[in-house]
């Protein structure tokens, strides 16, 4: 999980609006009141055939694509001003507004054991946009095999453009701070916009940016999403976007880097 400390805050809506990347184990034959593995069981089939993993993959793939989910109840999803876990807790369950999710990719992980009374498991890779619930996704996958489901085991292996290799655990991050050592976890904040088109400016053009002025067309380069983040001497100035209603012009988003002087 990627973390946004000082000005890089101002950046946590981009890195979380990226793709993330899950390797999740679906159990069949039940489903929980959570649907993962920590909450109560609510329904149940014996396993009395046998699923050729090639079937397992082939169910998986048809979700690759825009779908629509039902969040669970127990989700920090808001309805009427309050979360669902909080109607669940005290037992009430809601209805619940769709909401559409993106899949890019699913992949049937090894080993590829097929489905059997003495194996109801399987591990897949999925690459996703935001919002996704994987534990959701593990139910509707198990409905497409006939069963009910849900995801007993769940890892984040990607965040954006963060992988897993590039994690530190608390632990590690206490001992570099011991060792003096603690900027050495710290990531720049371009490396956090790696996947927005990014454009070098000049000096004058960098002092207008701070002041947060609008720009004519003609001094953006990178046009083709709509925003782009501006870098004076290789360094995040700014993240402008395309005029709404000023079609030839943009206007900042956010100004990132501080003036002189400014505490931050």
């Amino acid at each position: 999980m990627p973390i946004c400390i000082g000005r890089a805050t101002k950046l946590a809506e981009y890195i979380t609006d990226e793709g993330k990347t899950y390797e999740a184990t679906v159990t069949l034959g039940s489903a929980t009141t959570t649907e993962d593995a920590s909450g109560e069981v609510v329904a149940e089939k014996d396993i009395t055939e046998t699923i050729l993993p090639i079937d397992v993959e082939k169910a998986a793939k048809s979700f690759v694509g825009e779908i629509e989910q039902i969040p669970p109840m127990y989700s920090a999803v808001k309805v009427n001003g309050r979360k669902l876990y909080e109607y669940a807790r005290e037992g009430i369950e809601i209805e619940r507004p769709k909401r559409t999710v993106n899949i890019y990719t699913i992949e049937l992980l090894k080993p590829y054991v097929p489905i059997s009374p003495d194996n109801n498991t399987f591990h897949i890779r999925i690459k996703c946009g935001k919002g996704t619930y994987i534990r959701t996704l593990a139910v509707m996958i198990g409905e497409k095999l006939g069963y009910p489901a849900h995801m007993s085991e769940l890892k984040r292996t990607q965040s954006g453009i963060f992988t897993e290799e590039q994690c530190f655990t608390l632990s590690e991050i206490e001992a570099l701070q011991a060792k003096e050592e603690g900027a050495s976890f710290l990531y720049p904040l371009e490396d956090g916009l790696s996947d927005m088109p990014q454009q070098g400016i000049s000096e004058l053009i960098h002092e207008k940016v701070l002041n947060g002025v609008v720009l004519p067309e003609q001094f953006i380069k990178e046009r083709n999403q709509g925003r782009v983040a501006l870098l004076y001497k290789n360094k995040l100035t700014a993240i402008y976007v395309q005029h709404p209603e000023r079609r030839d012009f943009w206007k900042p988003e956010k100004v990132i880097e501080l003036r002189e002087g400014k505490l931050n």
